[in-house]
């Protein structure tokens, strides 16, 4: 029930960005200046959280900006270091790999769907090192291994590597990972 609250509260918020909200140059109609229905949107956006020009782009397109005024509005962002695809990049990376432990090759993938350049991915890809990546993995193995407690060995091996994989890791990382963290939870349950 609280999920289902929670996700009619993101899709109402979602639908609140897509309309236009009362007293803005963006619910003047016709008769508003382009250029001020697009900085509005601009705002609306980046208030909610960080994006990429690329998807700002998207959005301005979306909404019917034309595309002259909507390049001169993100050149003026970027200007004005309201639109930063290095530092959005930088924070993504911390915040997806620190939080949700994906891998490099999925923060790629996914800097890559937002429209962010391929020099500014790799920049902030170097924030994690090899060891930050083995770390990561074994903390969502660890977690995966609570979870399958119980069950036979074959199957834990065979879930823990799925929750890796999923996760971006490639099948040896994974593979290595779930004999260390099953090798150190049988030597646990042998001594106790």
């Amino acid at each position: 029930m609280a999920h289902e609250v929670r996700g009619q509260r993101r899709l109402s918020t979602a639908r609140s960005l897509e309309q236009p909200t009362a007293g803005t140059a963006a619910d003047a109609g016709p008769d508003a200046a382009p250029a001020d229905v697009a900085r509005t949107i601009l705002l609306r956006a980046l208030t909610v959280a960080p994006k990429s020009r690329a998807q700002l782009a998207d959005l301005l397109a979306a909404r019917g900006v034309p595309s002259d005024v909507a390049e001169a509005s993100l050149d003026r962002f970027v200007e004005l270091r309201l639109i930063d695809d290095a530092e959005f990049a930088r924070m993504w990376v911390r915040s997806r790999h620190e939080h949700r432990g994906l891998s490099r090759r999925a923060l790629r993938h996914e800097l890559a769907g937002r429209g962010v350049a391929r020099q500014d991915i790799e920049e902030a890809l170097a924030l994690v090192d090899d060891e930050d990546e083995i770390h990561a993995a074994r903390m969502l193995a660890r977690k995966k291994a609570r979870a399958v407690r119980g069950l036979s060995l074959p199957t834990q091996r065979r879930r823990m590597m799925a929750a890796l994989q999923r996760k971006g890791y490639s099948a040896g990382l994974a593979s290595r990972v779930v004999s260390d963290v099953l090798d150190g939870v049988q030597d646990f349950a042998e001594e106790g």
